[in-house]
C-alpha cells in the first residue's frame, strides 16, 4: 500500500494552473499502474476532522495531524513482488514535486 502525505494539495501558495497541471501529472501516474495491471484499488483522501491523543496524560489535539505535511492526503494499493518492487514504483509517483511522502507498508491479502 501506498500511502501519500502532503504535496501539492497542502500547499496554498500554487496556482489554479500549477495545481491542475500537477493533478493531470497523477492521473497519468495511476492511470500507467492500472494499465500496467498494478493498481488494484485507490483509495480518497481522509477527511480533516479528527484528534489525536499522545502520551502518558493523554493530551487531545485537534485534528489527526501535527503538521500539514502529516496530512494523509490518499493512498493506493498496488501489486509488487516485494518490498522492494514497491519502493521503485512509489520512486516514480509525483507527490515529490511539492514536497509529499509516500510511505510503503506491506498489507495481507
Amino acid at each position: 500500500m501506498l500511502i501519500f502525505r502532503g504535496g501539492a494539495v497542502t500547499r496554498h501558495d500554487l496556482s489554479p494552473s500549477e495545481l491542475q497541471a500537477h493533478v493531470e501529472k497523477w492521473y497519468r501516474w495511476s492511470d500507467g499502474l492500472t494499465r500496467q495491471g498494478r493498481a488494484s484499488d485507490a483509495g480518497t483522501a481522509l477527511d480533516n476532522p479528527g484528534a489525536t491523543i499522545r502520551g502518558v496524560e493523554r493530551v487531545v489535539t485537534d485534528g489527526p495531524y501535527a503538521e500539514s505535511k502529516d496530512l494523509v492526503t490518499g493512498s493506493l494499493v498496488i501489486k509488487a513482488a516485494s518490498l522492494e518492487d514497491a519502493i521503485d514504483v512509489a520512486r516514480t509517483c509525483p507527490a515529490y514535486e511539492f514536497g509529499g511522502s509516500v510511505e510503503v507498508r506491506p498489507v495481507q491479502d
